[in-house]
């Protein structure tokens, strides 16, 4: 069972910024999409970024041009930069990865970013 532990999350101003970060448990095989969700209260779970082992990126329009997603050096780790941050933005942010061939997905227990008007 592959584990995803996120980092980063927090209390930031309206306008600010946030990095959040995202570490596999297991680096013997590489996860093939990794990625962020939110969620925030009364609302489903929404994309906000993906990014794949080949580097192929999806963003969510609703953050365009105020994040970027990356895939860290490390295997299996993937980072979100979130900037200009709105109070929109408040949600519990969850890493998700899944396996290659789609043969299972994963989830992160989520990180906090509250962002304050």
């Amino acid at each position: 069972q592959v584990q995803l532990v996120e980092s980063g999350g927090g209390l930031v101003q309206s306008g600010g910024s946030l990095r959040l970060s995202c570490a596999a448990s297991k680096t013997s095989f590489t996860l093939y999409t990794m990625g962020w969700y939110r969620q925030a209260p009364g609302k489903q779970r929404e994309l906000v970024a993906t990014i794949t082992s080949s580097g192929s990126i999806s963003i969510a329009t609703s953050v365009k041009g105020r994040v970027a997603i990356s895939r860290g050096n490390a295997k299996n780790t993937v980072y979100l930069q979130m900037n200009s941050l709105e109070p929109e933005d408040t949600a519990v942010y969850y890493c998700y990865a899944r396996s290659q061939f789609g043969l299972a997905d994963y989830w992160g227990q989520g990180t906090q970013v509250t962002v304050s008007s």
